[in-house]
């Protein structure tokens, strides 16, 4: 773990290992699960976007790329048909001495999905090492209030990644990482 924060310390920006010591270990904390895959499943539905999982798919999230400059995190989905969507890939970084997540989507040919690709946000707000918010600046919902995702990381217990709208979670999946998975994942979609 120390290895790690001397990497970050030795970023671009050594800032990030000093002045934001909560986002700094909410890196480590998610790093810490490098090279492992844990299944998981939706907790909350969204109720106006009915395309995002019906609840009856297998959900495995893929720690499967770690350097001090990016995390990368396939989310691979099992249909129920026994198809598997590895479209997506979550990509934490870090730009001006923040965190960032974006989302790289890719068509089934590898290619990127142009139309809905490397959309994301910036950290928000006081994070703490077991949460952090990326505010999405391009929308805000009807009230006015702040949307984008909610990350919460509980070393060796779990990973959940979902939507928020002002201070409620809009969409969920929560991953078990007491459980890490014996066969591991392929690789997403154009990342061979």
């Amino acid at each position: 773990m120390l290895s790690i924060l001397a990497l970050l310390a030795s970023t671009a920006n050594p800032a990030v290992a000093t002045d934001n010591e909560a986002a700094a270990q909410f890196w480590l904390n998610m790093a810490q699960h490098c090279g492992q895959a844990y299944e998981g499943k939706r907790v909350i539905a969204r109720d106006d976007r009915p395309d995002l999982l019906e609840g009856n798919e297998r959900l495995i999230v893929h720690f499967r790329e770690c350097s001090s400059e990016l995390l990368a995190l396939p989310f691979h989905i099992g249909n129920a048909d026994g198809s598997w969507d590895r479209s997506r890939t979550w990509r934490y970084s870090w730009q001006d001495g923040k965190l960032e997540l974006r989302h790289d989507h890719r068509l089934n040919t590898g290619a990127p999905d142009e139309s809905n690709t490397m959309y994301g946000g910036l950290s928000i707000g006081q994070g703490t090492p077991e949460q952090q918010q990326f505010l999405f600046t391009e929308r805000t919902a009807e009230d006015g209030s702040a949307l984008g995702w909610r990350i919460e990381i509980v070393p060796g217990e779990r990973y959940t990644y979902g939507t928020f709208s002002g201070d409620n979670w809009t969409w969920r999946l929560d991953f078990d990482l007491s459980k890490p998975l014996d066969k591991l994942p392929p690789a997403p979609w154009g990342h061979e």
